[in-house]
């Protein structure tokens, strides 16, 4: 299934829905959660029974999706993005030749966080603050949402814990690392673009096979396919998991590929008026303004 998180009107409360034929089918209209954290915490049952209720849902729970306005699906996760830095051999190489990186491959993942107030839907602008930052770059990447508790799990069982994959943009201030941290780097507000929507994992049962692009002001910058990944989605759940307890919900942006602005020759950064368009294949695409965020 796909799942968005969806508005009917400017007024009306964000709710749960399944993308099914070019209409949105309302979750809570089917008796069942009507919120994406509502569904996950609900666990695989409640995911089974949307999926069951799908086929008679009535028309009055139905709505062009053309009609609907689509937001984050998770619009405020309720803990810090685990963001994961050189995870693709040819981004530790780009990296290596101009940030503060080593040009060899981890041996561990390379662990950072996103802070949930970086998290903007489908559509909303990335702000480019000129005061802050004159190195703005872009990552498109692969998340991986949460479905079930996993404490200490081994990379065999790891999948199983997986709700489903989305699409996240890395937003990445490259002059505002500090000290080798990255979060003030990577966590200011609307550096998680996020969406548009979560692939349920029974319709996506190996993500090391996905094809990922990018491209700014329709010049494509980032290609690859996740089965570059150094460390593979059930890698990183397993490690992760093997010292913090992931829950229901939580979100892991699995890195990027190759073709950052920081890695080019001349250095490429984003700016006010660029239109960046990202995609994985089998879920969806993102597009993002990027607007002056001095003057708003």
């Amino acid at each position: 299934m796909k799942l968005v998180t969806y508005r009917a009107s400017v007024e009306a409360a964000a709710r749960l829905g399944v993308i099914d034929d070019g209409f949105v089918v309302d979750a809570g209209r089917l008796g069942l959660p009507d919120s994406m954290l509502g569904l996950i915490e609900a666990g695989p049952a409640a995911t089974e029974a949307l999926r069951a209720a799908l086929p008679a849902a009535p028309w009055q729970a139905k709505l062009p999706l053309a009609n609907v306005t689509l937001l984050a699906p998770i619009p405020r996760p309720k803990k810090n993005i685990f963001g994961i830095g050189l995870n693709y051999v040819e981004h530790v190489a780009e990296s290596a030749k101009s940030l503060d990186t080593s040009k060899d491959l981890p041996k561990q993942p390379v662990i950072f966080s996103k802070p949930p107030t970086t998290v903007i839907a489908p559509g909303e602008p990335i702000r480019h603050n000129g005061k802050l930052t004159q190195q703005l770059d872009w990552e498109v990447e692969l998340a991986c949402i949460i479905g079930t508790r996993a404490t200490r799990v081994a990379r065999a069982d790891a999948l199983s814990h997986v709700f489903g994959y989305s699409v996240m943009i890395d937003v990445s201030a490259r002059d505002n690392r500090r000290a080798g941290q990255w979060i003030v780097s990577k966590g200011m507000d609307s550096f998680a673009p996020f969406g548009p929507c979560i692939v349920t994992a029974d319709e996506i049962p190996d993500p090391q096979t996905l094809d990922l692009w990018l491209t700014v002001n329709g010049v494509e910058k980032q290609r690859s396919n996740t089965r570059h990944m150094l460390f593979k989605v059930d890698e990183l759940i397993a490690d992760i998991s093997a010292g913090i307890t992931l829950e229901p919900g939580d979100i892991i942006a699995t890195g990027t590929p190759e073709g950052v602005g920081a890695g080019r020759t001349p250095q490429e950064w984003m700016k006010p008026g660029d239109t960046i368009v990202a995609t994985v294949e089998g879920i969806g695409t993102l597009r993002h303004p990027v607007i002056d965020a001095i003057h708003l």
